[in-house]
């Protein structure tokens, strides 16, 4: 049991399983009412009612409908929402550009939990509503950082956060956000799956401002 001071905004998610973690119970468990969504169902006007929608880990890496159906969760995003896209390998995507501008992702990971991360954009939203991040919040992290962060995108992404394994090249990648058309497309190679099992305070309220951004 862990208490955890956290705010959020929006009540309603949607999630479309990946590879496989535990985010919707995560999610559930501090109030948010998440509904599995079956890719082959997507289409824009169904997905309107959803504050955000989230792909899990690995999600253009293993469902192929989603070359056929990347079009409907863009419009949901044009239309507004906020999508959020968790970690995908750089090899074996399921179509070639999996962000609404040019996003590229490399093998660029960070693999100490305790690596310090800076701040670049400190005023983001993101790292402000509802929940104001902090250094704190990146304390006792579990197994890493995150992994296949991008290491290349268009100017018309923000990157957050700035982190880098000792000894190793500082990357960029692990958290970028675009706005495309009313909302929000969001990129995240951090390892939320790995954090929320071990209810790590920091990676929920981190996880709650993205679902957020658009509120």
């Amino acid at each position: 049991m862990v208490k955890l001071d956290i705010q959020k905004k929006g009540e309603l998610v949607g999630y479309i399983d990946g590879a496989g973690d535990v985010i919707p119970e995560s999610l559930e468990q501090i109030g948010y009412k998440v509904i599995r969504i079956d890719p082959n169902e997507l289409n824009a006007a169904s997905l309107a009612k959803f504050d955000a929608i989230v792909l899990g880990i690995r999600a253009y890496n293993t469902l192929d409908i989603l070359k056929f159906k990347q079009a409907e969760l863009l419009k949901y995003v044009e239309n507004g929402g906020t999508l959020i896209s968790q970690y995908n390998t750089n090899r074996g995507l399921v179509l070639d550009n999996i962000a609404p501008y040019k996003l590229e992702l490399s093998r660029d990971r960070v693999t100490e939990e305790d690596a310090k991360v800076e701040f670049l954009n400190p005023q983001h939203p993101v790292l402000n509503s509802p929940n104001k991040i902090t250094q704190k919040d990146f304390e006792n992290w579990v197994q890493e950082r995150g992994l296949y962060f991008s290491d290349s995108w268009a100017p018309e992404f923000t990157p957050i956060l700035e982190m880098n394994d000792s000894n190793e090249a500082s990357s960029k990648g692990s958290l970028l956000i675009a706005k495309y058309g009313k909302g929000h497309y969001i990129y995240t190679g951090l390892s939320f799956f790995r954090q929320f099992p071990d209810a790590v305070p920091g990676a929920f309220r981190l996880f709650t401002n993205l679902i957020s951004v658009g509120e």
